[in-house]
């Protein structure tokens, strides 16, 4: 009989959450009002969360390709709520910065978030929300260290 693996060990959980935490904001900005879809909404609020920042490094953080992201910019550029100007460290890169016409949508978005986030957390006290927070914090941390470009983990071997 093969061996059984746990769908409750971290990786598996981070992943699970990620997605139904996503899935619910996409659900929740989506019946907004916002005139945005939800890859708009949160391709607006990792800029904002951002700041002014090249389009390929978005991509990345985001997790999807540059091509998906490039579009979403064009429509969120088109509705007055994003600018890309070229990166003054390189011309060829774009920077990608909010406007000021993004106010209204990103406190709604951020209100949403802020919704999600509480609804997601009832039941835990303030002090356990927190100590979470700065394990997933650690954990990221350490997950970033471990990157080729860090020179770490087992990649760099």
């Amino acid at each position: 009989m093969p061996p059984r693996y746990s769908p409750d060990t971290i990786g598996f959980l981070i992943v699970d959450v990620s997605r139904l935490l996503r899935a619910e904001f996409d659900r929740r900005t989506g019946g907004a009002g916002l005139g945005l879809t939800p890859a708009e909404a949160r391709t607006l609020s990792n800029v904002a969360r951002t700041g002014p920042v090249r389009q390929s490094v978005l991509a990345e953080r985001m997790g999807i390709e540059a091509m998906t992201l490039s579009a979403c910019l064009d429509r969120l550029e088109a509705q007055g709520l994003v600018t890309r100007a070229p990166d003054p460290s390189d011309r060829r890169a774009k920077l990608v910065d909010t406007t000021d016409a993004a106010g209204p949508a990103l406190d709604k978005i951020f209100a949403v978030s802020a919704e999600v986030r509480a609804d997601m957390t009832a039941g835990i006290d303030a002090a356990g929300v927190e100590e979470f927070r700065r394990m997933l914090m650690a954990i990221r941390a350490n997950l970033v260290a471990m990157r080729p470009d860090c020179g770490k983990g087992s990649a760099a071997r």
